[in-house]
C-alpha cells in the first residue's frame, strides 16, 4: 500500500523482504529479499534508495541504526526502539505526562506474584517484545492460579498490565513532517476480537473534545520523538472519559486504512509525502466508514463485495488464507461527513 501510494506520486520504491513473495513485490520496482539484518541486503538497500523507511516495528533496531549511518532513516530509530519493548514504551509514555494502565515490569517468574498484588484485580500479561495481533499474552483473573502463566509466554521478560475499565477502544493516525508540522485524521473507534482488529468506524462515539485530546497526546509524542511520518496511536477510552494509551505503532496503522475511501490523502500518501521532504495533505474525511478486516477465508468474500455500490475492497495478494491472517479489508463509506 506504501508502494503504490508512491508510485501514484511519481516515486519508485526497493523493498528489503525476507520473502521474495511478499505483498509488496507485486508494487514495488525492486524487491531486495534477505533477512532483515542481513548486511549486504542493507548495503544494497541504501544504494537503492535516498530516504528508508519500515512499516513493521519488529524490524532490528541495529540493522536501522546500520542503515542510519548511510541514509536518513524515518521515522527516527529512536521511535522503533520505544515501540518494541513494551515496558520502554509505557516509560517514555508516562515520562512526558501521558497516561497509561497501571503496569509493572515483570523479568522472572517470581516477580509475577508481587506485581499482582502491588497491582490487584484482573490484569493481563503481556511479552516486552514481539506480540502483535492478541499474540504473547495471558489474561490473568484476580485470585486466579498463576502457575505456569509466565513459563507459557515463553518465559522472556514480560509486562503485567492492570486490565481498564473501558467504555471503548479509539484511535488516532497523525503525520509529522520534516519541518514539524502535524497532521491528525479522525477519532477512529475500533473493535477487537481475539486480539485482532475486526471494524474501525468513523466517526468515534466520542465528543470533540477527547477528538481533540487525542490529536494532542498524538502531537506530543511526535514532537518529543522528533518523529517524521504517520504515527498509529491506541487509546481506552475510560467510562468516566479519560484518554488511557494503549500502545504506538510507528508506522501506518491498520485502524488508519479507512482513510484510503475516505480521505483525498490516505495515511499511505501521508507517510510517503513526510519521509520524502513533501508538504503533508489534509486529513479531513469526505465519508462516514467503517472499515472492516478480511481475515482467513473470510477473503472469499471479495467477489461479493465487489457488488456493492459503496464499498472500496483492497486486497493484499497474500498466498495463503490462514486462521487469524489479515488477507485484506473492505471499506464500506456509510454517508457524506458533517461540514
Amino acid at each position: 500500500m506504501l508502494a503504490g501510494a508512491a508510485a501514484r506520486l511519481g516515486l519508485k520504491t526497493a523493498v528489503l523482504d525476507p520473502d521474495p513473495a511478499c505483498p509488496a513485490a507485486q508494487l514495488a520496482n525492486r524487491i531486495i529479499a534477505a533477512a532483515y539484518d542481513d548486511a549486504s541486503a542493507l548495503e544494497a538497500l541504501c544504494g537503492a534508495c535516498e530516504v528508508v523507511t519500515y512499516e513493521f516495528e519488529n524490524v532490528p533496531v541495529e540493522a536501522m541504526r546500520a542503515v542510519g549511518a548511510q541514509r536518513p532513516v524515518y521515522p527516527p530509530v529512536e521511535a522503533l526502539e520505544v515501540a518494541q519493548d513494551r515496558v520502554t514504551e509505557k516509560a517514555f509514555l508516562n515520562g512526558i505526562g501521558i497516561a497509561t494502565a497501571a503496569w509493572r515490569a515483570v523479568d522472572e517468574p517470581a516477580e509475577l506474584a508481587h506485581a499482582l498484588l502491588d497491582l490487584s484485580g484482573d490484569c493481563i500479561l503481556k511479552t516486552r517484545r514481539l506480540g502483535y495481533d492478541g499474540k504473547g499474552q495471558a489474561a490473568l483473573k484476580a485470585g486466579a492460579p498463576i502457575e505456569g502463566v509466565f513459563e507459557s509466554l515463553g518465559a522472556v521478560p514480560a509486562i503485567l498490565e492492570k486490565r481498564v475499565a473501558f467504555e471503548r477502544e479509539v484511535s488516532v493516525i497523525a503525520a509529522r513532517a520534516l519541518d514539524g508540522t502535524v497532521e491528525a485524521y479522525d477519532l477512529a473507534e475500533n473493535e477487537h476480537r481475539v486480539g485482532i482488529l475486526r471494524r474501525s468506524t468513523v466517526p468515534a462515539r466520542a465528543g470533540a473534545d477527547i477528538a481533540a485530546q487525542a490529536g494532542e497526546i498524538a502531537g506530543r509524542i511526535l514532537a518529543r520523538l522528533n518523529y517524521v511520518g504517520v504515527i498509529g496511536v491506541e487509546f481506552f477510552l475510560t467510562r468516566e472519559g479519560a484518554l488511557l494509551v494503549n500502545e504506538i505503532a510507528p508506522r501506518v496503522h491498520n485502524s488508519g486504512h479507512w482513510t484510503e475511501a475516505a480521505c483525498a490523502v490516505s495515511q499511505f500518501e501521508q507517510h510517503i509525502r513526510a519521509v520524502a521532504g513533501w508538504p503533508l495533505g489534509r486529513t479531513t474525511r469526505h465519508s462516514d466508514c467503517v472499515m472492516e478486516n478480511l481475515i482467513g477465508e473470510e477473503v472469499l468474500k471479495a467477489f461479493a463485495i465487489l457488488s456493492e455500490p459503496d464499498a472500496v475492497l483492497t486486497l493484499y495478494g497474500k498466498g495463503e488464507a490462514r486462521q487469524g491472517r489479515k488477507m485484506g479489508h473492505v471499506t464500506r463509506l456509510t454517508g457524506p461527513a458533517p461540514r
